[in-house]
């Protein structure tokens, strides 16, 4: 079973990866210039270690606890995977995921921002970070606010020293993906920010087409959560 779920796995990554090159030669982009993080919450082990055996490398998970539990293992066989934090980060988690996280995706409030800073000075070891941003203002939503978006990248940089190289969204279920991605890339233009964290399993496409560099797909490779 185990070596089923790998070639599975496997197939399903290398399609993945074609429509990537497809939709980033439609946009008129070079396919490298988007980057697959394959989000593996809550997947076996198996569908996993079947994407690492065809080179992938780059990951994304949700929660610091479930990432201790599965990717130290990992490192120490493939010391070159790169591991993004893409879920909400609690303050009380910061010093586990600046261990073990090599990119911090969902920085949205001051306080966490603040967090952030301590540690890193404290490790050592200062991550890359992208701000999340709530496009639909949803309530229920991480990030923050499109109206408050400039004035705390500011703060991040400023007052935080964070290095922050982009913008992340998720956009609401309902609506159609185009304008909140439309609206990610225009604000990060405008605060001379290059990376841009946006689409999923079914709107990845759409993401590249407005100009995703980092897309987030975790079904599509891996199939559905048992």
């Amino acid at each position: 079973m185990d070596s089923l779920e790998q070639s599975a796995a496997a197939a399903r990554l290398a399609a993945v990866t074609g429509r990537i090159g497809a939709a980033a030669k439609a946009a008129g982009r070079d396919a490298a210039s988007v980057r697959l993080v394959a989000v593996s919450k809550l997947q076996p082990e198996a569908r996993v270690s079947g994407a690492l055996e065809a080179g992938h490398r780059l990951f994304g998970e949700n929660r610091v606890q479930e990432a201790e539990a599965r990717w130290p293992a990992f490192k120490e066989r493939y010391p070159d995977i790169r591991l993004h934090l893409i879920g909400g980060l609690q303050t009380n988690k910061v010093r586990a995921a600046v261990q073990l996280f090599d990119v911090i995706e969902t920085v949205d409030r001051p306080r966490l921002a603040a967090a952030l800073a301590r540690e890193f000075e404290r490790a050592g070891r200062a991550l890359p970070c992208f701000v999340q941003v709530n496009t639909g203002d949803e309530p229920q939503k991480s990030g923050v606010s499109p109206a408050r978006l400039d004035g705390f990248l500011d703060e991040c940089r400023t007052v935080y020293g964070l290095e922050v190289v982009g913008l992340m969204c998720i956009p609401p279920a309902e609506d159609p993906p185009g304008p909140h991605f439309a609206f990610l890339r225009e604000a990060a233009r405008r605060n001379g920010l290059e990376g841009l964290s946006m689409g999923m399993s079914a709107d990845f496409e759409t993401a590249i087409r407005f100009g995703a560099t980092h897309v987030r797909v975790g079904s599509a490779v891996f199939g559905a959560r048992g």
